[in-house]
Parts: structure tokens; C-alpha cells; sequence
């Protein structure tokens, strides 16, 4: 039989299977089947229009040339909505299914839609350290672009979609946090359309009030344009050290150890158990003995959650060197531990070395095609939610996560928090050692209910003066909300500024007692 009528004949017993079953029941109990055979092949042309788009950009050098037609476009939707009379607020016109965020934004159907179509690197600035990028600049983009000119950013969160504008007016954080702080630590300006059509620079010096607010603030200050981040000298590899350690207060006195070692250039723990975790030391290097690298972004490589826990199963620690990109985005092939209920046997090694390069499949078009019966199933079996607690509540707020959640692994990231003004900082006068705490998955917790453990998850962070990031579902009522996160310049810049007509409160876009 040839291949083409081997492959007619395996579509149609697909398809007359999936008739048997119903297409809803393959789409939530065997949703591998769809990813496999439609969103990986997707995900792909998806990723080569994208890169064919930035050769382009850069061989045309169009980016810079086009970027203030760009703006003035933005400027003129906005004063068209006022002339309209500025009857619906204003959001952006991104579709809600393109975001990394698994929060469905209903919002964007019934607000005017502002178009905002700025997906490039601007300029790089090697004599300040500062690159200037627009807000759709995804973090695998940027450090594709950085990287061969010996340059990288100081933070660069997991992931490669996530973009430049989400990380800003949400957060982002990475395992050099420790040093550097959240994602908006690094930035040193903004610039910004405002209700009133106008753009604005904002930095510590300029319009600073406006700079520590845009922060958190989720794109209800204005529409970002453009942002200059940090750079830093970039080197080959990342010298990382795995070492097993059990016993929850040896995890959290170890962890909290490393995360006040300035010489540590990463640190990052995994939670497998209340009992048992890997920390990971990592260290900025241009040499490395070349039998201990290790190019874990290979796409037949076993996904990173899955080798770090060989150490932890065989109680021994060792040391690796990783590329530095492959590092930066050492969880993007597994999203984190997320691929693991996609496709349940993605980590096999016959499925790397065939499909491997194919994977992961975009986020966006998981939310795309996910449907209602798989987002209801999702959102009441399965959590995505990162914590901000200060270091020193860690081992009280991972034994938390276990009795409310039981998911694992937990992921563990150290960071520094300034007392800066704005949306989130720390209770006393002097920056603060923070910690964010990822569970993603399915909780094992039997009596797991969505809306009442989360509630009681949010009231503990809310009680440790902790935080928690606005992608993920948020079941606080408005004074809660408020009573977690510090309200004073946002609702002081929103009145001077006139934004109660133009963009909803923030409380109003992200939470779940609003939206519903």
C-alpha cells in the first residue's frame, strides 16, 4: 500500500472515530489526538511567519522608519473615539486568544477595539546598555536579536511568547530576580498613548509618577508603544549546579541561602513533593568543560522538569553547563510541567526524536481551539497560578499550597522587591526578599473546589502581605483586591489623567467576581 493511501486510510478511521465518540468527548478526554495532528503542524507555520516577518524587518530596517506612522495611527483611533464621544472604553484590538494568559477576556467584544500592530526591535543602544523594543517583542524574539551581539536583558522570563507589553503591564520574573528584581525593575522608560490621544515618555526622572504605575496596571493607563529595558554582556554558557535536598525546612533554609548569594547568577528550586526538591545554582560563564554541556533546548532532549528530577531520583548532585539561550527558555518545550496532560507521552523518546521539533504547540491556539466544555473542565481541575510571598514565609506558604492544592512540582523563584511607589511593594521602608511559588496542574487535594480554595489560597498571600500575578483567574472581591494590592497612585493618576471613561479599573478587567 503506498503512503498516500496508508495516510487516506488512517484519516478516515480517525475521523469515523471521532463520530463514534462525539467531537467534544475526543477534544477533553483525548485532546493529544487534536494537538498532535493539527496545533503542532499550526504552531510551526505559525513560528515561520513570524521569523520570515523579523528577517524582513531587519534587512529592510522598516521597524524604526515605521514605528512613528505606528503610534500616529494609535493616536488617531483614540481621538476618533473621543469624537465619537467616548461612549465604550477602550482596549487594545489583539485578539483575547492570542495572549498567554488563560484568562478568556470577554471585555474585547464589547470595548473599542485600538489597533496596535508593534512587534519590533527599535534600536539597541550599546553605549547606555538599553534596547528599546515595541510592546509585541516576545522574549524568544528578543533574545534571538540580542544574543549574537553579545548583549542579553537581565531578566528574561520563561517562555518565548510571552511579550514585552505583557510582562510590563502584568510582571515577569526569571531565576536572576534575586538580583535584579521583577521584569519592570529592568525597564527605565515607557512611552505611552493616553486617554486623550497624546504620547508621553515616562522614566524614574520623567513623569515618574506615571512610570511606578504603569506596572500591574494591565493596560488601564494607557496603550504602550514603546519601552527601553537594561542590557547586560551576554556569555556562552550557564555553569548550573543540581542539588538534591529533602526535609521542607532544609528546602526552605537552603533555598533562601543561595537566593541571598549576589554571585549566584540564577536560583531556582523545583518542589516534587512537601518533603523533596532540587535548588539550582547557576553561574554566567564563557568557558565550559565540554563534557558537561548540555544542549537541553535540543527538541529530542528530555524535558528539563523531567532531568532535573533524575537527581532527586538517583540522590546525587552534579554539575552542567547549558547554552545560555537554551537556558533562558529551558522550560518552553514542556511549558514548564504543562505538557504532561496535553500529551501524555510527550516526553517519550520516540515521540522527542520524531515529533520533538514540532513542540510546544502555540498557547494561543491551545486557547483558540479549547472550547467551552475544555475551559469549564480546566477551570474547575486544573490551576495555573504563581504566588508573590516574602522569603520569609516560604516553608508556611509551601506547606499551604500542599494542604489547599497538593499540585506538583511547585516552582520556585527568588526576588528582590524594591520599595518603589505603585501597585506592589513591600510592607516596610527597605526592599524585600520575595519568593514567587508556581503551581501548575491538577490538584490531587479530594476536596479541591476552584472558586472556595483559591479564595482561602488568596486570603493566606493577602495575609503574608504577598501577591498575586493578574494572568491567572482571581476570585478576590474589590476590597480585597485593593486590600492585597496598593491602590493610591493608580486611582490618583486615573483621575488626573482622565481614565475612568476611557479604560475599565483594573480590579474590573482581571477578576473573576467582576467579569461574572
Amino acid at each position: 500500500m503506498s503512503p498516500v493511501w496508508s495516510l487516506g486510510v488512517g484519516l478516515l478511521l480517525l475521523l469515523l472515530w471521532v463520530r463514534h465518540r462525539g467531537l467534544e468527548a475526543v477534544l477533553v478526554h483525548h485532546r493529544w489526538v487534536f494537538v498532535c495532528l493539527f496545533l503542532l503542524p499550526l504552531s510551526i507555520l505559525f513560528d515561520v511567519y513570524y521569523q520570515l516577518r523579523a528577517w524582513a524587518v531587519w534587512r529592510l530596517h522598516s521597524a524604526p522608519r515605521l514605528h512613528a506612522q505606528r503610534v500616529r495611527h494609535i493616536q488617531a483611533q483614540v481621538r476618533e473615539w473621543k469624537d465619537e464621544g467616548s461612549k465604550r472604553y477602550m482596549c487594545t484590538g489583539r485578539p483575547g486568544w492570542l495572549t498567554v494568559s488563560l484568562r478568556v477576556g470577554k471585555y474585547k467584544k464589547i470595548h473599542k477595539n485600538i489597533m496596535i500592530n508593534l512587534m519590533d526591535v527599535l534600536e539597541v543602544d550599546s553605549e547606555r546598555q538599553v534596547v528599546r523594543v515595541e510592546p509585541l517583542v516576545t522574549m524568544g524574539q528578543l533574545t534571538a536579536y540580542l544574543n549574537p551581539m553579545g548583549w542579553t536583558i537581565p531578566v528574561v522570563p520563561e517562555l518565548d511568547d510571552l511579550t514585552v507589553g505583557g510582562l510590563i503591564m502584568g510582571t515577569g520574573i526569571e531565576s536572576s530576580s534575586h538580583i535584579y528584581g521583577l521584569f519592570q525593575h529592568t525597564c527605565v522608560a515607557y512611552e505611552l498613548v493616553l486617554a486623550d490621544g497624546s504620547l508621553v515618555r515616562c522614566s524614574p526622572t520623567e513623569n515618574s509618577d506615571l512610570f511606578y504605575a504603569v506596572p500591574w496596571s494591565c493596560g488601564t493607563l494607557g496603550f504602550l508603544v514603546a519601552a527601553e529595558i537594561k542590557m547586560i554582556p551576554a556569555k556562552k554558557y550557564v555553569k548550573i549546579h543540581y542539588k538534591p535536598v529533602r526535609g521542607l525546612q532544609n528546602i526552605c533554609e537552603k533555598f533562601t541561602e543561595e537566593s541571598k548569594k549576589k554571585e549566584n547568577s540564577f536560583v531556582e528550586g523545583l518542589v516534587y513533593s512537601l518533603e523533596e526538591a532540587v535548588i539550582m545554582t547557576g553561574v554566567l560563564t564563557d568557558e565550559a568543560e565540554p563534557s558537561k554541556i548540555n544542549r537541553i533546548g535540543n527538541y529530542y532532549k528530555p524535558w528539563f522538569f523531567k532531568h532535573v528530577e533524575k537527581y532527586l531520583k538517583d540522590d546525587r548532585t552534579g554539575t552542567e553547563y547549558i547554552p545560555a539561550r537554551h537556558y533562558y527558555h529551558r522550560h518552553t518545550r514542556s511549558i514548564f510541567w504543562e505538557m504532561q496532560d496535553i500529551i501524555p507521552f510527550g516526553n517519550n523518546p520516540v515521540f522527542r526524536y520524531v515529533f520533538g521539533w514540532m513542540v510546544p504547540p502555540k498557547i494561543s491556539l491551545l486557547k483558540l481551539t479549547q472550547g467551552e466544555a475544555i475551559r469549564k473542565l480546566y477551570e474547575q481541575h486544573h490551576v495555573v497560578q504563581d504566588m508573590l510571598v516574602p522569603m520569609k514565609s516560604l516553608e508556611k506558604s509551601i506547606q499551604t499550597f500542599h494542604d489547599d492544592l497538593n499540585v506538583y512540582p511547585l516552582w520556585l523563584c527568588p526576588f528582590i522587591l524594591p520599595n518603589n511607589p505603585g501597585m506592589v511593594h513591600p510592607k516596610g521602608d527597605e526592599a524585600e526578599l520575595y519568593v514567587d511559588i508556581g503551581a501548575y496542574g491538577e490538584p490531587k487535594r479530594k476536596q479541591f473546589e476552584a472558586r472556595a480554595s483559591m479564595r482561602q489560597m488568596e486570603k493566606f498571600v493577602r495575609s503574608v502581605h504577598g501577591f498575586q500575578m493578574l494572568y491567572a483567574d482571581c476570585y478576590m472581591t474589590r476590597e480585597e483586591f485593593w486590600d492585597m494590592f496598593d491602590g493610591s497612585l493608580y486611582h490618583k493618576l486615573r483621575e488626573q489623567m482622565n481614565c475612568k471613561d476611557a479604560f475599565p479599573e483594573v480590579y474590573d478587567k482581571i477578576c473573576k467576581a467582576a467579569r461574572h
